[in-house]
């Protein structure tokens, strides 16, 4: 039995998607078939740890607890999706600056890697047009220029630490203002069916 944990904003949990419930939750469902069926080696239980709008100053109070909880038998895999709130400017001020960003991420795959037997970065999606550089509801103000930018900075943890990356933000980007929902920052369910499309063939490994 292998373990699968998802840490993760919004958009890991699944917010705006009162379908599906999200691309893990369709990964979840997806696992439990193969199973049930008997057509996969190893049972693989996925986790959503996803918490909306959690930052990576987050991610690291609570990773070393919820680690050390759910450490399967047989190996963990490790997913961590962060950045869109980090990113996030309220109230002026920018709620994770890259540089801090780059260090708890870093920490993180590190802390992670005592655990799991592969780890993921999860790219951070675009943004709509009519947001990028809006000030949302929350109060929050984000831009596809950082976007672009603390993607760079995962994929740049990810080719010096030997983990992988999930690029989501490729996937999304010819057809953003359709997979994404009214409010430009969470995919909708055809979103996150496509993030579920793809991500299948990441876990099939482990089935």
């Amino acid at each position: 039995m292998k373990y699968g944990l998802f840490f993760g904003d919004s958009i890991t949990y699944g917010e705006y998607d009162g379908v599906f419930g999200g691309w893990v939750d369709i990964l979840k469902r997806y696992a439990l078939q193969k199973f049930n069926e008997g057509s996969s080696e190893s049972e693989l239980i996925l986790y959503n740890l996803g918490i909306g709008g959690e930052t990576t100053e987050g991610l690291l109070k609570r990773l070393p607890h919820e680690m050390s909880a759910r450490n399967a038998a047989d190996g963990n895999i490790v997913f961590l999706g962060y950045g869109a709130n980090d990113l996030a400017v309220k109230d002026g001020v920018q709620m994770v600056n890259n540089e801090h960003f780059k260090n708890n991420i870093v920490n993180a795959v590190q802390h992670a890697k005592q655990y799991a037997e592969e780890v993921y970065l999860v790219s951070i999606l675009p943004l709509s047009d009519k947001v990028d550089g809006a000030t949302a509801a929350s109060g929050k103000l984000r831009t596809n220029t950082e976007v672009l930018l603390y993607n760079q900075i995962l994929k740049g943890i990810a080719d010096k630490h030997s983990v992988r990356y999930i690029d989501f933000h490729t996937l999304f980007l010819p057809d953003k203002e359709i997979l994404l929902s009214g409010d430009g920052i969470h995919p909708n369910e055809k979103g996150y069916g496509l993030m579920a499309e793809t991500a299948i063939s990441i876990i099939e490994k482990y089935l």
